[in-house]
């Protein structure tokens, strides 16, 4: 029962995951187009989304309104200000270590980690992340929200293949 951890998340050149008042313009803003076959490959080896309110709360009001895109997995919010669960939609206050290390101890699929930068830091320092697929855009914001806040490092990892597709650079690591 050891479930794979997997950060698969756009960045900016210069390392941001949002812009400096949060919101994610730049994604849209970039005529990019998203490689199809990887983020499929993602979808099909995970069953857990783990994202926190702002992530979520972006995903239904800007990505996707009114069309929750993870319908098909369990989804956990990390949040302060739970809502009403669902069968596929969790709102925990849990640390995201514990929730995370207490979803790798039971049977399932692989786990997603969508995002923000408060549930990534805490996930990295405590090295419990297994695969970091970056997607670079092609732009640099100049300030922002970053992909890695400060944590207690170093942790080591592997590049494990790079590529390019549609203009956006796909990066694979793995921890060591």
């Amino acid at each position: 029962m050891n479930r794979e951890v997997i950060l698969y998340i756009a960045v900016s050149v210069d390392g941001y995951i949002a812009e400096a008042d949060g919101s994610i313009g730049f994604l849209e803003a970039t005529e990019v187009i998203v490689d199809e076959d990887s983020y499929q490959e993602l979808l099909d080896k995970i069953d857990t989304v783990v994202l926190g309110r702002t992530t979520y709360d972006q995903l239904v009001n800007e990505l996707a309104p009114g069309n929750y895109p993870y319908t098909e997995q369990t989804s956990y919010i990390i949040t302060s200000h739970p809502d009403t669960n669902t069968e596929k939609l969790v709102f925990t206050s849990e640390d995201p270590v514990e929730l995370v290390r207490n979803l790798k101890s039971v049977d399932g699929k692989a786990i997603w980690i969508v995002g923000g930068g408060s549930i990534i830091a805490p996930l990295v320092e405590a090295n419990l992340i297994d695969s970091y697929v970056i997607t670079t855009i092609p732009v640099l914001l100049g300030k922002g929200i970053p992909l890695f806040s400060e944590f207690e490092g170093p942790v080591s990892l592997k590049v494990d293949r790079v590529d390019v597709n549609n203009g956006l650079v796909y990066t694979y690591y793995s921890k060591k």
